[in-house]
């Protein structure tokens, strides 16, 4: 007798039938269940119902067994939709693809062929081809009804990959030498009179170090549809320290519509950050951009973006602003050093800058500079390590203030570095990414009050859920 269960396979004895592992088994129910018949114009194929496998371990066996058919058998769909089955079963994608192309071009109805064409597809990382395939076999009137489930599973099963959902919690500790982001000098010198006259700044305009505890809580959300792509992220941060003053509240939030394809890829993207500086609201940025990447090499491909972002300071309208920004730079994916398995990643920018002031009585007038931004993440032991080096240079259009430096034409230089490793670790049975940052920053200015200095040290634990 023949087994009724759809997931096992054909066989004269159903106790002796082994549970497929593997979907694209259902090559077998699908000759039977469809009646594939074999092609008229095949005369000379032999009978390949001696050729299907009694195992799941056997389809290595009946590839072997089928090779020398191939010129006897290139007008039988049953041929192919079993050299492919064999194919799939054994890892060889392509050729697997190639065979149930050829089965269902001989005879596009053969529901075998698309029970594990679909399936092929989907390895092969064409998940809305995959999915059109499965359709169109759900629609199908003849299929029986003890199959329809296992195809319906599995087409939701697909359906969610379109659709992903990440929940972030990041926990970190670490001590900052400059909490308040206070001018690094002690004095300042005044220059009203024509001459310097040095002011000692209130102690609590110096810079103020100590420890803090670093919260972050970020949700994602992607959904994928055929040739375009829709993310969203939403973050809400915040830092506490023993100096409530200079406590950090933030909350982001951002939208990417994006459109790849081989050849080249356009993301529209806009967003929204809002800031708390020691419990009061201090700034709130939105801003809307478009970026393109257009086709590269293997290892690096070009991209090019363009910014702009409204800035508006809740306490100081005088520096509400307009800021632009073009810039061109590129990734590399290039093999690890010293490592047999892995892979670096490279991504540099360079950016011109334009800040326009929106009210008319900013210090300094617009502002204008230029940007260079460099990313070198590289795996290290059982983790990774990622180094961002970052420089920017503005200048403004006037004097900033007759009280400094004789109302000098105020230029700014400001440089970080960032070191951050990461590693999969286990806390509390969850799994986790161990977080270590080293953050160091340093700003030069020819007006002493824009000179400072800061450095950062933090650990903790990133979680998903």
């Amino acid at each position: 007798m023949r087994c009724q269960d759809p997931l096992k396979h054909y066989c004269e004895n159903c106790s002796a039938a082994s549970v497929l592992s593997r979907p694209a088994i259902s090559l077998i129910i699908g000759l039977l269940v469809f009646g594939v018949a074999k092609q008229a114009s095949a005369q000379s194929c032999p009978d390949l119902s001696f050729y299907y496998p009694a195992a799941e371990s056997d389809w290595a066996e009946v590839d072997r067994r089928l090779d020398p058919l191939l010129e006897d058998c290139l007008t039988s769909a049953e041929y192919f939709a079993l050299r492919g089955a064999a194919q799939l079963n054994t890892g060889q994608l392509p050729a697997a693809l190639e065979s149930l192309e050829r089965a269902l071009l001989l005879e596009p109805a053969n529901g075998a062929a698309q029970i594990d064409y679909a399936l092929a597809l989907f390895e092969a990382g064409q998940l809305f081809t995959a999915l059109e395939v499965n359709e169109r076999l759900l629609a199908r009137t003849d299929l029986p009804a003890n199959l329809r489930p296992v195809l319906r599973a599995r087409h939701n099963n697909w359906r969610a990959l379109t659709r992903q959902n990440e929940l972030q919690l990041d926990v970190l500790a670490g001590y900052d030498t400059n909490l308040n982001a206070a001018p690094a000098n002690e004095r300042l010198t005044l220059t009203l009179t024509g001459e310097p006259v040095l002011l000692e700044l209130d102690p609590e305009f110096q810079p103020i170090n100590g420890p803090y505890v670093n919260l972050r809580l970020g949700g994602r959300y992607r959904q994928l549809a055929p040739g375009s792509q829709h993310n969203f992220s939403a973050d809400l941060r915040g830092r506490i320290s023993e100096d409530t003053k200079s406590d950090i509240a933030q909350f982001g939030a951002r939208y990417a519509f994006i459109r790849p394809d081989p050849n080249n890829a356009w993301q529209i993207e806009a967003g929204i950050n809002h800031l708390f500086f020691g419990g009061s609201a201090l700034f709130t940025g939105s801003e809307a951009g478009l970026r393109y990447q257009p086709a590269g090499d293997d290892f690096c491909r070009p991209e090019f973006a363009v910014t702009l972002q409204h800035q508006h300071f809740h306490d100081q309208a005088d520096l509400n602003a307009l800021e632009s920004k073009a810039s061109a730079g590129g990734s590399c994916q290039i093999p690890a050093f010293g490592s047999s398995a892995g892979t670096q990643r490279i991504a540099f920018e360079m950016a011109l800058l334009g800040n326009e002031n929106l009210e008319n009585g900013r210090l300094g007038g617009d502002r204008n500079g230029w940007q260079l931004n460099f990313n070198w993440q590289h795996p290290i032991g059982a983790g990774s390590l990622r180094t961002q080096l970052n420089h920017t240079r503005l200048h403004d259009s006037t004097g900033y203030s007759p009280l400094l430096a004789n109302n000098a034409v105020r230029w700014q230089n400001r440089s970080y570095v960032l070191f951050q490793y990461r590693e999969s670790v286990s806390v509390l049975n969850q799994d986790s990414i161990l977080m270590v940052n080293l953050y160091h920053q340093q700003q030069q200015s020819n007006i002493e009050l824009f000179q400072t200095v800061d450095t950062t040290i933090e650990l903790g634990f990133s979680f998903r859920f």
